[in-house]
């Protein structure tokens, strides 16, 4: 297919077109075509939480593992922005569960830092490593608590991180387990759950 194809397919993504995109596909274009940051078409729909597009184009079969120049794919990219729809769809359509960022975490990593709760509990469920220990040395529990802000999302993430079997004995690269560092931030409701748990 040519690339002036391939370029119209992007073009009409990045528009949230679907008529445009459905028209492309029955035609035959390369539904993982790639433009200069090697984005698909799902991607760039996937960033612009654009689920009909997005939608379309899963259930055409699209790549939703497949990753850009900054190993962004459509399902790292939902789980991270907290997008559960399309989220969902990725993961009914083959995520990979073991696929990491470009910090070597998987996508339950920056949706506990964030505090998308239900994209949290989606993922858990789905199957993915809860302990997973990414290139810093910190687990979903750990960033949820080191770069969060210690509020109700916060919380939530880590009562479900914990009630999802994480393991709170795993300490960061310096030796700092995640109940020190709750403590060190102040962050007493949390502190209180991972007491709890070690009990």
């Amino acid at each position: 297919m040519s690339e002036t194809k391939d370029k119209l397919l992007l073009d009409a993504s990045k528009r949230g077109d679907g008529k445009a995109v459905a028209s492309l596909l029955k035609e035959g274009v390369a539904i993982d075509a790639r433009d200069e940051r090697g984005q698909t078409a799902l991607l760039i729909a996937t960033r612009a939480n654009d689920i009909e597009t997005a939608r379309l184009l899963i259930e055409a079969g699209a790549d939703v593992n497949a990753k850009d120049a900054i190993r962004d794919s459509p399902y790292l990219y939902a789980g991270a922005s907290g997008y559960l729809e399309i989220l969902r769809m990725t993961l009914s359509h083959g995520a990979d569960l073991q696929s990491t960022n470009r910090f070597g975490g998987t996508a339950l990593i920056p949706a506990s830092e964030r505090g998308h709760v239900e994209t949290v509990e989606t993922l858990i469920k789905a199957g993915v490593d809860v302990d997973h220990v990414n290139d810093l040395g910190w687990t979903a529990l750990l960033e949820a608590i080191i770069l969060g802000d210690g509020g109700a999302r916060q919380l939530s993430v880590v009562r479900l991180l914990v009630a999802g079997g994480a393991r709170i004995d795993i300490a960061d690269k310096d030796g700092v387990t995640p109940l020190q560092h709750a403590r060190t931030r102040g962050y007493k409701d949390i502190a209180a759950v991972l007491e709890a748990a070690q009990r």
